[in-house]
């Protein structure tokens, strides 16, 4: 008997929601199952993440990350440039989404981790019923996870598990720069 996939979605102002979606990852492909790791803003760096999930691919091809975007995303309404890096992210987002019907449907995949998905949905890059539709209409068993700040309400009503990392304290916020490895 086949098994109904999950959605979960890890939201929320704390730390570790790439992590936690990730550590799931790693999990499922431990499991013998077959992961895709789409990732929306991340782009431009090379991370440990990145170098751990692309190791732990060459080793079997099970499991694979796509970052699709070219880093942050920032909205500063002061910059004169702003509306141009935008729209040049929208377009990237656009292209990504091409991808992720077209992955999400395949049905080779067992896990599909959308990260930072909610941040492309909250920036105007995406829309929240597109991804909803996707979610409604994809191979039954399939499981999927959705990363980002701001999940939107109709994706949490559509979910299996919801997560809010909240953050109490945060290092930066003592001028403590952010650590590779730590918190990249």
């Amino acid at each position: 008997m086949e098994q109904k996939g999950l959605v979960l979605i890890n939201t929320g102002t704390g730390k570790g929601k790439t992590t936690a979606a990730l550590g799931t990852a790693v999990r499922a492909w431990g499991d013998g199952q077959r992961v895709l790791i789409l990732q929306f803003i991340k782009g431009a760096w090379k991370y440990g993440e990145l170098k751990a999930i692309e190791t732990l691919g060459k080793a079997d091809g099970r499991i694979e990350i796509r970052p699709m975007g070219d880093g942050f995303v920032f909205h500063n309404k002061k910059d004169p440039d702003n509306e141009e890096r935008l729209a040049e992210k929208k377009e990237l987002a656009r292209k990504a989404w091409d991808m992720v019907k077209e992955e999400v449907m395949s049905d080779r995949w067992d896990l599909v981790v959308l990260d930072e998905v909610n941040y492309a949905i909250h920036f105007g890059m995406l829309d929240t019923s597109e991804v909803a539709d996707l979610i409604k209409a994809r191979p039954s068993r399939l499981n999927m996870i959705l990363t980002g700040r701001y999940a939107p309400q109709e994706l949490i009503d559509l979910a299996d598990t919801v997560t809010e990392m909240t953050l109490i304290k945060h290092a930066f916020q003592k001028g403590i720069r952010a650590r590779r490895g730590i918190e990249f």
